[in-house]
């Protein structure tokens, strides 16, 4: 998904303390871009007041108008409780302008406590703001709700969500001949028993929330609908998310384009802290140029907007798996499977590390047995594809107390084989685990003279990750950077960068926990990530493939990370969609299931060979030109200028 680039002078609107009925929140703002002016519709609370006999905040409808990115002005009550129907609030505006008119569509609340019956949908008519006619909408519980700024086969239509407060919440549309049946009971009365016809099929899991966000906006390709996902909703634990999908311009019912991952998840300090954490909720939108502006409330609290590459949403709601970036498969995989014939990879080989040397692709893969030890085979490859050599015999065992089995039929041994040469010697950092401990990071090494010769005269293993800490998926960088040797880790769920002065680790460990790049709620890597291969140095950074895992469904897929060359720590880009994901059978099906998982790449005449173990079960290759990762990864750039 195309990255989101929040406006500098976020929030845009603040609660205004003199004026009492905006003193405590203003948010979910909805803009209505007129030439060079825009006008915005909000939520505003009010400081508690003594409403029909009940203390409460109120929400009441309020107006500003301003240019773009500048502060809005002339902030006034516009929209307020008053009818039977929505005399305890008026909340969420969306407006469109038809015909001369704006037609402002709000939650209406006419019980408290709020109860779903009480809350509905009401619309105020206006041609300047400043006279307004109210009407009730609808007669059933109903949110979010706006007109599509142009007819569709002749007909007004709207869009709105119902059963908010009664899911499972539907998204669905509603046609009219005229204006008045927009306000029609009779009219809302029918539809409703026949809501399954009219409504938009999301598909979303049984756990999550959907409510519409922005009136839809009209593009070469159909209409756009930015929409709310919230995540395991009624799981606890929500994560709000903004999201988008694309319908077809003349059957809107009909969904053309959807990306499963968020435009928009809460990250900053205004969405996260405020009257209600952790929100960021789609009110409004509108296009200039090549550039989307969403509208949102953060936090409940303020209003915020965020900017997009128009050309490069479109793009990524309509991709398929055929038309969307990735890697390229080898036709011939997997090039590496079990061999029933030695018992030590008879159940699977898989998650090799890879080098090149003397004019040849080495690749050491992680083995298993039947009774779950892993030791590493050696295969190599003149031309990174094909294999023409795998040794019988394992090259490299468990030898220490780290690594030895701990429970008979347990998993044990060397795991996930990371290599990178330094001067004449080939550095090897793997998993050690021996079913007992936590999986901690081990290094060993061996002379490049012997590792050619098949002497495999490995040194000693160290352990040099904290003991008793679960800490896997280690790799150096392959050259010092200002004088230091750099290593990635993953300590927990996240990913910690390390540099040390040399690689003696018999003084100190590997650093405690940093943070250093986290999972991203809603996004393909939202659960865990961990690094692949080592980094690959470009003119234009440091150049790190990684694995993420989805809260959504457990799969594991590939991203791209570009890191400074000088400053590694510094993150100059990071995909927003991944680049890989399991689609083969050898991928999908395995000792576990929907796993593509790395550990080594060889960049060789401008392509990247990617060895990468498939369900836990086999290892293939993937290839992708560096120029084009590079380009794809720009999409995702906050700081490069090529």
């Amino acid at each position: 998904m195309p990255i989101a680039k929040r406006y500098l002078n976020n929030p845009i609107l603040l609660p205004l303390k003199s004026h009492s009925w905006e003193a405590e929140e203003v948010f979910n703002g909805c803009p209505v871009k007129d030439g060079g002016k825009i006008h915005l519709l909000y939520r505003a609370m009010s400081n508690k007041k003594n409403i029909f006999g009940a203390e409460m905040n109120v929400s009441s409808i309020g107006y500003a108008i301003g240019k773009f990115q500048k502060p809005f002005t002339n902030r006034r009550q516009l929209i307020k409780p008053g009818d039977d129907w929505d005399k305890y609030g008026c909340e969420d505006p969306r407006a469109t302008k038809m015909d001369g008119k704006y037609y402002i569509f709000y939650t209406a609340l006419s019980r408290y406590p709020f109860t779903a019956d009480g809350i509905k949908v009401g619309v105020g008519v206006t041609r300047d703001f400043r006279t307004v006619e109210k009407h009730q909408v609808t007669t059933f519980n109903s949110k979010a709700m706006a007109l599509f700024p142009e007819k569709i086969n002749g007909q007004y239509a709207a869009i709105l969500t119902a059963n908010t407060d009664q899911p499972p919440a539907k998204i669905a549309l509603a046609f009219f001949n005229e204006e008045k049946e927009i306000w029609s009971k009779r009219f809302w009365n029918n539809w409703y028993k026949n809501i399954d016809k009219y409504k938009i099929n999301f598909n979303q899991p049984e756990s999550d929330h959907i409510e519409m966000g922005a009136a839809p906006i009209r593009v070469k390709e159909g209409w756009l609908l930015v929409y709310s996902h919230i995540r395991n909703y009624f799981r606890g634990n929500p994560t709000f998310e903004i999201r988008a999908v694309l319908l077809d311009a003349k059957n809107p019912a009909k969904i053309i384009g959807r990306s499963d991952s968020a435009l928009l998840v809460p990250e900053e300090s205004y969405e996260i802290y405020g009257k209600v954490p952790k929100i960021v909720f789609p009110s409004g939108a509108f296009i200039e140029g090549d550039n989307l502006h969403v509208y949102y409330g953060a936090a409940d609290t303020v209003c915020c907007a965020a900017r997009f590459i128009l050309s490069d949403v479109v793009k990524d709601l309509l991709a398929t798996p055929e038309t969307a970036f990735s890697l390229k498969r080898y036709e011939k995989n997997p090039i590496i499977k079990p061999n029933p014939k030695h018992p030590w990879e008879a159940k699977a080989t898989f998650n090799a590390g890879a080098i090149y040397e003397g004019g040849k692709f080495h690749i050491l893969y992680r083995a298993m047995s039947a009774d779950n030890t892993s030791v590493l085979g050696y295969a190599s490859s003149q031309d990174g594809l094909t294999i023409d050599e795998r040794l019988p015999q394992p090259v490299y065992i468990p030898r220490e107390d780290i690594e030895k089995k701990g429970v008979p039929g347990g998993n044990s041994g060397c795991e996930d084989p990371r290599l990178i040469k330094f001067d004449n010697r080939i550095y090897m950092l793997y998993t050690a685990f021996n079913g007992v401990t936590p999986p901690g990071v081990a290094i060993t090494s061996i002379d490049r003279d012997d590792f050619l010769a098949r002497r495999w005269n490995w040194e000693k293993p160290e352990l040099i990750s904290a003991a008793g800490k679960d800490d896997k998926d280690a790799v150096l960088f392959p050259e010092k950077i200002r004088g230091k040797y750099y290593i990635i880790h993953r300590l927990n769920n996240g990913l910690d960068i390390h540099y040390r002065d040399d690689l003696n680790f018999t003084r100190n460990e590997l650093s405690e926990e940093t943070g250093w790049i986290e999972p991203r709620p809603g996004k393909f890597d939202s659960r865990k990530i961990g690094i692949n291969g080592a980094p690959i140095k470009t003119k234009y950074g440091w150049l790190a493939l990684y694995h993420g895992v989805s809260d959504e469904d457990g799969s594991y897929r590939f991203g791209a990370l570009l890191l400074d060359l000088e400053n590694p720590e510094e993150i100059l880009a990071r995909t927003e969609n991944h680049i890989f994901e399991p689609v083969k059978d050898y991928e999908k099906n395995g000792q576990v299931h929907n796993v593509v998982f790395s550990c080594g790449s060889v960049l060789k005449d401008g392509t990247i060979f990617i060895y990468y173990g498939g369900a836990d079960t086999t290892l293939s290759v993937a290839t992708v030109s560096l120029k084009k990762l590079l380009a794809e990864l720009r999409h995702s750039c906050r700081a490069c200028f090529w």
